[in-house]
């Protein structure tokens, strides 16, 4: 049985030898000095890359400020000619709302044209007018005559009407209404 034993152990066979032999590269022996010098030639380069990197980043931050300067000014004046549209909007709402003022209010000619329609009225015994009567007596158009007639109701409201005329139901006749 130690044979069997044996044999399953030795099943493996001989062990080779390992194949140790001295290195054929030569051993270098440096100084400190030596060993800092070729240490500084390898990272020489990189330290020449990382002072233009710095340098390039350094440049870029004077890139930004000038930007961001450029930027406030450009916002300055934006800000300033928008105080200015704004000026300019208000001030063109002001002149419109007074024209706008201007022209509902009547003007001289419209005062006297219905000053002149009132005195017809007054002196026409049924105190009744044709509008067409009316513009010919004044001289003027159909929206002259509408805006003198719009100024004599406002200064007298109540006191004037306007009704159909009798033979034409498409006509119209200015009325002085009794007080």
């Amino acid at each position: 049985m130690d044979k069997l034993a044996t044999a399953s152990i030795n099943t493996f066979g001989p062990m080779p030898k390992a194949d140790v032999s001295p290195s054929e590269d030569p051993i270098f022996i440096l100084t400190s000095g030596q060993l800092q010098e070729i240490i500084s030639r390898a990272i020489q380069p990189l330290l020449d890359e990382v002072s233009e990197l710095k340098a390039t980043v350094a440049s870029q931050g004077e890139v930004i400020a000038a930007l961001k300067a450029t930027v406030a000014e450009q916002k300055a004046d934006y800000e300033s000619m928008n105080d200015l549209r704004c000026e300019d909007f208000s001030n063109l709402a002001r002149r419109l709302n007074a024209h706008l003022i201007k022209d509902q209010e009547p003007g001289k000619t419209e005062i006297t044209r219905a000053e002149k329609i009132e005195k017809y009225l007054a002196s026409r015994p049924d105190h009744r007018a044709t509008f067409e009567t009316l513009k010919g007596h004044l001289g003027i158009d159909k929206n002259r005559l509408n805006e003198a007639i719009k100024t004599l109701m406002a200064s007298s409201p109540g006191r004037y009407g306007i009704i159909r005329a009798h033979g034409d139901k498409r006509k119209r006749d200015l009325v002085m209404l009794p007080r």
